[in-house]
């Protein structure tokens, strides 16, 4: 029990953590507009960061809502991990 307590946010960024690829790879799906597996892999940040924090196809609603949730999904991980900064002291 004194691990769990000793590790509780590692557990609870691991746990946060475990649907990010999935997120993640929908995402980067819509913006490189392709259904290849290998869109996961490859380092392309500059179309994806774009896609985040601005308005790339404002037409698809497919786009615009994965957006706002992967949106939210990374403004929780910046939550999580402030508070880790200032209660960890």
């Amino acid at each position: 029990m004194d691990w769990i307590q000793e590790n509780s946010w590692l557990i609870l960024f691991f746990l946060w953590g475990l649907p990010l690829t999935y997120y993640r790879s929908k995402f980067r799906k819509i913006v490189y507009q392709t259904d290849s597996w290998t869109i996961n892999i490859k380092p392309l940040f500059i179309k994806e960061l774009r896609a985040l924090f601005g308005n790339l196809y404002p037409e698809n609603i497919e786009y615009l809502k994965q957006r706002n949730f992967y949106r939210f999904y990374l403004l929780v991980y910046v939550i999580l991990f402030i508070l880790y900064l200032y209660l960890s002291k």
